[in-house]
């Protein structure tokens, strides 16, 4: 077996090894701890590999030798799920479909990353905005165009390098579409939790925007995509009520208003999605990562076109239409988050690290902006030098987190972190941050 210490080394002489310092060991690892096989420190995971996993390392309901199993079966093979249907593809889909879509989204399409489940979204957007318009009109739907927002993340292939604008690492030099972009009228905190600025003028300075967009790119508009909460462009909140103006304004131009929940879905904010939270339905939700199965639900709106996606074959798939270890995996973490009521748990605990930071904050003046929503919290510093250098501190005392944004820390905790642990990470977070206005 190799040596943990020569891990990166291997690595590095085959692909760029930038990663964590650590070698993680899974079967060590517990909990909301991961253990590293080089220096046998264990580390609070706040980071949950970009919060793609929910139930914490060695999870009990995973140890089942019925679940075991199972996921060995499906390990040993690898179905075109597209084509060849097996009673676990049918058992996962079934729990999926009732327990944790809402009942007005019937159709589903699965694949294999987030990027993936974002582009067939649009697919399905442009194939729908083009049979309604007429081919001739939308030129084989190069005319088409999807309407987008500032920092936002969507992914890095096709299609979504055109909606991506975070850091231009991720971007620059590769092909893109002018697509319309958008003003994000984000929100800013107070200490109190009180929203700071004119949040209406800056919502109003977007919709004026995107009514332009509108005139500018007349009827060709397929699809708004957002995310309700941006994740790496800076962990940005949006009011209940700017979501409300895109679904008015989608109707009226007869766009689809999709949501991309590939970060913030699964119950990340302690219900399945994000916006079930915010009182505005979209049409198309993109998903990933804690489910382990990404892809994209759909309402009976896309039905308005006889043929669409869901219906003409082909028009969207994939060879092994997502993977089949991973939809064992996902039913299997469906059932533990229902029996063990994690949604309930991290919404609590969310609340708990929203707290405990501003009162931090209010000891520390470098912090501010502080928000958050169940597992996904973040706050703000002083400079993007000062976020690099918490971070880097933050991991010597063995917590891990991100950044996001110009100076934002953020934290994606497991669906299983516990009360003590969040008081644990607040200590380090203090450990970390120098004393301020409260010194």
């Amino acid at each position: 077996m190799t040596e943990p210490q020569r891990v990166h080394e291997i690595l590095s002489r085959h692909q760029l090894a930038d990663g964590f310092p650590m070698v993680v060991d899974l079967a060590r690892s517990h909990g909301s701890y991961l253990h590293d096989a080089r220096s046998g420190e264990e580390f609070l995971d706040f980071f949950t590999c970009f919060a793609s996993w929910p139930v914490g390392y060695a999870h009990p309901g995973l140890e089942e030798p019925a679940f075991r199993e199972e996921l060995a079966l499906a390990a040993a093979n690898n179905p075109a799920n597209s084509d060849l249907y097996t009673t676990q593809m049918a058992e996962f889909v079934e729990a999926f479909a009732t327990r944790v879509t809402p009942a007005e989204y019937p159709h589903h399409f699965w694949v294999a990353g987030g990027a993936l489940a974002v582009e067939n979204a649009l697919k399905a957007a442009f194939d729908w905005k083009a049979h309604k318009l007429g081919v001739d009109v939308v030129d084989d739907g190069n005319a088409l165009v999807v309407m987008h927002f500032r920092e936002a993340f969507h992914g890095r292939s096709g299609y979504t390098l055109s909606l991506t604008n975070t850091d231009p690492t991720k971007v620059e030099l590769f092909p893109k579409f002018d697509w319309p972009r958008i003003s994000n009228p984000k929100l800013a905190f107070a200490g109190d939790g009180s929203l700071l600025g004119d949040p209406e003028a800056d919502e109003a300075r977007a919709v004026a925007e995107m009514e332009e967009a509108f005139e500018r790119h007349a009827g060709r508009v397929a699809a708004i995509i957002i995310e309700p909460l941006q994740g790496e462009g800076g962990d940005n909140h949006f009011r209940d009520e700017f979501l409300a103006a895109l679904r008015r304004l989608a109707d009226e131009h007869e766009a689809l208003l999709v949501f991309d929940e590939v970060q913030t879905g699964f119950y990340g904010s302690g219900q399945p999605w994000l916006w079930q939270t915010k009182g505005t339905a979209p049409d198309l939700v993109a998903f990933g990562k804690k489910s382990q199965i990404c892809g994209f639900y759909s309402n009976g709106r896309i039905d308005e076109v006889e043929s669409n996606v869901f219906r003409r074959s082909s028009r969207i798939n994939s060879t092994w239409g997502g993977n089949l270890v991973d939809m064992v995996r996902s039913r299997r973490f469906i059932e533990i988050i229902e029996a063990e009521r994690l949604g309930e748990n991290v919404a609590a605990r969310g609340v708990q690290m929203v707290e405990g930071l501003r009162e931090l904050a209010a000891d520390r003046d470098q912090i501010s902006n502080v928000r958050g929503v169940g597992s996904l919290v973040a706050f703000t510093l002083d400079s993007a030098g000062l976020r690099d250098q918490v971070l880097s501190d933050l991991r010597q005392r063995r917590l891990l987190a991100l950044p996001c944004g110009e100076a934002t820390i953020r934290f994606r905790m497991p669906l299983v972190v516990s009360e003590d642990e969040v008081r644990l990470a607040l200590e380090r977070v203090a450990a970390c941050v120098p004393s301020g206005i409260g010194a």
